[in-house]
């Protein structure tokens, strides 16, 4: 066992998030030669015209500060059904929520008005969750991270109709991580989204061997869902007035669905698992006092060890875990979590009962080999290229269609997957990459290893253009999955594609 000493200048970590909120107070085998695309994606200046705004996602608008004048809001658990047939229920809704003074906001929620309950599964566990949809629309649950069969994956061929409601069986045969559920019907699901339909889902470890971290949730185990948000001048989510064909990126920024929150920090050792719920906006989170911060944790569970560091960025999707050691802090010291230009999102508020005990140690498993020289030697079996902006986005020159196969692949059997994000004339964009039904292992960026921070399970990847990235896939269950770019808007246009698993 590694000993991981949390005693000193400040360690923070834990950026796998996943909250949410339910009151109105503020309280969500195409293969390389069928790779024909060339034509489709040659897009010229007349297409070009007039996207460049859209397209310039180096200059999008600066987040607000938060004001720290409203507690953070913590998703509550999602409770256990008695004598039914089954486990959970969860409920997708209409609502209302005042995220400023004087105006409600027409929001949708899970179980209530705005985000999610947090789901919380134990490993091995198999449950029964009965999904009903009460929204005036279409929609699908999506258990994103979660390695179930595609049947119960919640993709877009699994729509549930206005009152309609269906039982899923989920089993949570993986390691311990922080995932998340969402919606994810075709061509909406930027929408649904936007407007509030998030939720955490916690896988919990079993092993008594697993690192004894903070897990009393909602005390010193925190989930933080960062979004950000566009209000029109009547402080509504007017999302087919507001969003944009490149991601919707706001200047509002939403912490479980709380505007201007602040967190009252009454333990010395404090767990943070943070998510990146926004429909298109990257965030780098770092501490206001330049404290270091160790990450423990990526999309699919425990790093290989931790890895220490003053700032982390996430990308769509993208789940972290982090711990930070408050006990190394002046309790005078004003200190929030910030983006990369400083503004604070998540200010502390330090209110310790008794004395400050340093912390000391936390044993890690000796997980020394994360890759094996066999599993990085393998040969590229299947190329992903993605590739466009707003609605001209594609993967492999094609856009989604729900009748097409793309690719096929044997269940429980490696493969190297290749994906290149090709620019374009005005240099292309990030993309972030995701794959339903598998958590993957980046094998390497252009060539080169992975980052500490990237040597654990993933199910999504950020991908800067011109780069290839190598991901060491399998598939645990069988059925048809997604793969596409997880920003909403690209998604919806058709960046995606089907892998079957047989």
């Amino acid at each position: 066992m590694k000993k991981i000493i949390l005693a000193g200048a400040g360690l923070l970590l834990i950026l796998t998030g996943c909250t949410n909120v339910t009151t109105e107070q503020q309280s969500g085998e195409q293969t390389s030669e069928e790779m024909q695309h060339e034509e489709n994606m040659d897009m010229n200046h007349e297409n070009m015209e007039g996207m460049e705004e859209h397209m310039d996602h180096d200059n999008i608008p600066s987040l607000q500060a938060s004001k720290g004048t409203q507690e953070l809001v913590i998703p509550p658990l999602l409770e256990k059904q008695k004598d039914s047939d089954f486990d959970y229920e969860v409920v997708a809704q209409e609502g209302t929520t005042q995220f400023f003074d004087g105006s409600l906001t027409n929001t949708y929620g899970y179980n209530g008005n705005l985000l999610g309950p947090t789901l919380q599964l134990k490993e091995g566990e198999t449950v029964k969750v009965k999904v009903r949809n009460e929204l005036n629309e279409p929609t699908t649950f999506h258990w994103h991270g979660l390695e179930v069969p595609g049947s119960e994956d919640g993709g877009p061929s699994d729509v549930i109709q206005p009152g309609e409601s269906k039982v899923v069986t989920l089993k949570a045969d993986q390691p311990a991580a922080t995932l998340w559920y969402h919606p994810h019907p075709h061509e909406m699901t930027a929408e649904q989204v936007f407007k509030g339909l998030a939720g955490m889902l916690y896988v919990e470890e079993t092993d008594e061997e697993a690192p004894a971290l903070p897990h009393t949730y909602g005390v010193d185990d925190i989930p933080l869902i960062f979004q950000d948000r566009l209000f029109d001048e009547n402080k509504q989510l007017d999302y087919k007035n507001l969003m944009n064909n490149d991601g919707t990126i706001g200047d509002v920024s939403l912490v479980n669905g709380t505007v201007n929150p602040k967190l009252t920090v009454t333990k010395p050792l404090m767990r943070f698992r943070i998510l990146n719920g926004a429909n298109a906006r990257n965030y780098t989170f770092r501490l206001s006092n330049d404290a270091s911060f160790t990450q423990i944790a990526s999309d699919g569970g425990l790093l290989r060890e931790p890895v220490e560091t003053d700032e982390i960025t996430l990308s769509p999707s993208e789940r972290a875990e982090i711990l930070i050691d408050f006990s190394a802090m002046e309790s005078d010291e004003p200190i929030a979590i910030t983006d990369e230009e400083g503004n604070a999102l998540l200010p502390f508020d330090l209110e310790y009962d008794g004395e400050m005990k340093k912390m000391e140690s936390i044993s890690w498993p000796d997980n020394t080999t994360f890759l094996s020289e066999e599993e990085k030697s393998l040969p590229v079996t299947k190329e992903i290229e993605l590739f466009g902006m707003m609605d001209k986005v594609t993967i492999n020159g094609k856009k989604f269609d729900p009748d097409r196969i793309d690719l096929r692949q044997k269940k429980r059997v490696l493969e190297v997957w290749e994906v290149y994000n090709k620019p374009d004339e005005m240099g292309g964009m990030l993309h972030p990459f995701h794959i339903h039904g598998t958590q993957f292992k980046i094998i390497s960026r252009d060539g080169r290893e992975p980052a500490p921070n990237e040597l654990g399970l993933k199910d999504s990847v950020l991908i800067e253009p011109g780069e290839r990235v190598r991901l060491l896939v399998t598939f645990p269950e069988e059925g048809i999955y997604m793969y596409h770019c997880h920003i909403l808007e690209h998604e919806d246009n058709g960046m995606m594609g089907q892998v079957e698993v047989y």
